[in-house]
């Protein structure tokens, strides 16, 4: 299954490196891997919680049995794990592919950044919808803004960072 994965991803960034040459003086090509696989895990998961939200939840609570979620906050919480997937995968395979970290630590590390993402999320929704009663779909593109700067630099730095070499100091 990793061959799958490895293959696709080399051909995406290879898409990706396609369209890269008019963005060289401007950024290095990971950036935009990054920014060109984000944005369309970003645009996968605002259509995904799109439809929940409109054709799953009907835009009605979500009665858990001992908690009920307002439809924006249940649309989340039912989008989260398709994108969470889709995203690692795609930052793994095509943006960080040359990070040594073993997959099962990255996953990890990339867990805990997103689940950072998804409390930045529910913080600014309930703000964004309940307070300021902005409507939900674009309210998500606003907080997304915000999230995306924050798990750019968590990942680079955090959850797909290279291994250095170890310098042996003589005595």
């Amino acid at each position: 299954m990793r061959n799958i994965f490895v293959t696709i991803g080399s051909w995406i960034r290879s898409v990706i490196d396609f369209f890269y040459p008019p963005f060289r003086k401007y950024m290095a090509i990971q950036f935009f891997r990054y920014g060109v696989s984000g944005v369309a895990n970003v645009i996968f998961d605002w259509v995904l919680y799109f439809l929940v939200y409109h054709f799953v939840l009907h835009q009605q609570m979500l009665h858990l049995g001992i908690v009920t979620l307002s439809s924006h906050i249940g649309a989340l919480f039912i989008t989260f794990p398709v994108s969470f997937i889709s995203g690692f995968l795609l930052q793994k395979y095509v943006t960080f592919s040359t990070s040594e970290l073993r997959g099962r630590v990255q996953l990890f590390r990339y867990f805990i950044v997103l689940l950072a993402n998804l409390v930045l999320n529910y913080l600014g929704l309930k703000l964004l919808v309940d307070t300021l009663r902005v409507f939900p779909t674009p309210a998500k593109m606003i907080v997304t803004i915000f999230t995306t700067l924050f798990s750019y630099f968590s990942q680079k730095k955090y959850t797909f960072k290279k291994i250095k070499p170890h310098t042996h100091q003589r005595a």
